[in-house]
């Protein structure tokens, strides 16, 4: 089969505090391309998302995201320097840690619950 050209692939990302959640990703580093009162669309160098203003416990509480990333320890200084788990009280964050499947992960809840797996190929 002959491969179809595509551009650019966003997951839809659930928001139960909208203002919150858009704050939540420009803190983290992302920088907001667009967005109005229903949708923003968020970018890290390639990467993209959309954060809609939708929220569902559990449809939230069981998306997750994956991220690579060079170096999951520079993420971690950042979300320490910036104060991260201070700012948003109730936050899970656990460190970089080799995982039983051969990567390392650090893992970040959003404020709604959205589970990120931040993960580079680093030995521990």
């Amino acid at each position: 089969m002959e491969s179809i050209p595509a551009i650019e692939l966003n997951a839809f990302v659930p928001a139960r505090d909208f203002k919150l959640s858009k704050q939540f990703y420009l803190d983290l580093g992302f920088t907001l391309l667009w967005g109005n009162n229903d949708i923003a669309q968020f970018k890290i160098g390639p990467c993209t998302f959309l954060l809609q203003n939708f929220h569902v416990k559990e449809h939230s509480e069981n998306f997750m995201m994956a991220l690579k990333v060079e170096d999951a320890d520079i993420w971690w200084d950042h979300f320490k320097r910036i104060g991260l788990a201070e700012k948003y009280p109730g936050l899970m964050l656990k460190p970089p840690t080799l995982q039983p499947w051969g990567l390392r992960v650090l893992y970040l809840a959003d404020p709604s619950g959205v589970l990120w797996h931040i993960q580079d190929t680093k030995k521990a």
